[in-house]
């Protein structure tokens, strides 16, 4: 069958293109999308060419199709209906690691049923939700009294609303944006300008991708304090004053990075069980929070430029004109 797909030609400019689907297989399913998001951060640094030649093989997503820089079909954040497959799923909404694509085949094993509670538009934030359950794995005890979030951004976003349910932590959300505020409220955490923000903090997730977030990050960070950083920088270089409290205050920075399963569990959640557990998360309205603007699929190549040229947006959806279950 045909199918439209949206392709990165080479940095800095998008298009849609007809692509074929063939028929499923045994254990195979055809899936017809029915809203994808935009993983702001990430695509946007990959519209621009910002993928390091070093990490062209890391960085891969699962189904994507081309190489960095371009041509390159990517993206992540798939919601669709199961039209052939075992008879378990079709007829099902699942959740996929599949491009912005009008329908695909993929194995059933690579998709997962999005709950009855959890709607479809809340449904595409199920890979940063899994990003940021992650990273709770990944503080790993080291969650004390107040946490700060620094960058709120849709991955930071949706660690301070999990470190305050989850983690049951107080947590400020840090961020330029004055416009942050309301969202913070929404995710029932506290929020702060960079310079307003109080220290002596054990833990705080940076989430910003810029050299003066990381840079903040540590400043607030208490004596023998961790810095957990969930950003992807790409090809854009980090500088950092060390030459101040660093040393003598023994402060650590760790990363955190969804392509594995966080250490404190990897014995005993796969990639599957942590994807299941964040969509049972979406069942959180808070997350709606994180949905800001929703465009036609057709669309999707002026959506990039203008999301990488800097217009304001947490996650922006994309429709493909299914009804929204």
């Amino acid at each position: 069958m045909q199918a439209r797909a949206y392709w990165l030609a080479e940095p800095g400019r998008g298009e849609v293109r007809d692509v074929r689907v063939p028929e499923p297989g045994p254990d195979e399913v055809l899936v017809r999308t029915i809203r994808s998001g935009i993983s702001r951060g990430t695509e946007t640094l990959v519209f621009r060419g910002g993928v390091p030649v070093d990490q062209h093989q890391a960085m891969r997503a699962p189904f994507q199709d081309g190489d960095f820089p371009g041509p390159v079909k990517y993206g992540y954040l798939n919601v669709g209906l199961v039209e052939q497959g075992p008879e378990e799923l079709v007829g099902r909404r699942v959740f996929c690691l599949y491009p912005h694509q009008t329908a695909y085949v993929v194995p059933a094993a690579a998709v997962m049923p999005v709950p009855d509670a959890v709607p479809t538009t809340r449904a595409v934030l199920a890979g940063t939700v899994e990003t940021a359950l992650n990273a709770v794995w990944d503080a790993d005890g080291l969650i004390g009294d107040r946490v700060a979030v620094v960058g709120g951004g849709m991955v930071g976003c949706a660690v301070a609303r999990l470190l305050v349910t989850v983690g049951g932590a107080p947590v400020v959300l840090v961020d330029t944006d004055p416009a942050r505020a309301s969202v913070a409220a929404a995710l029932g955490v506290d929020y702060a300008a960079p310079g307003d923000a109080i220290g002596d903090l054990g833990l705080v997730v940076h989430a910003s991708a810029t050299s003066a977030g990381l840079q903040r990050s540590l400043e607030l960070c208490a004596t023998e304090g961790t810095v957990l950083d969930v950003s992807w920088y790409g090809d854009h270089p980090v500088t950092l004053d060390l030459g101040g409290a660093f040393h003598s205050r023994r402060l650590t920075i760790r990363a955190s990075q969804v392509g594995m399963v966080a250490p404190g569990m990897r014995g005993r959640r796969t990639h599957a069980d942590r994807l299941r557990l964040a969509l049972e998360l979406l069942e959180d309205p808070a997350f709606d929070a994180l949905l800001t603007g929703c465009s036609p699929f057709e669309q999707l190549p002026q959506v990039m430029a203008a999301l990488a040229d800097g217009a304001p947006a947490l996650c922006h959806a994309i429709d493909y004109e299914e009804p929204l279950l």
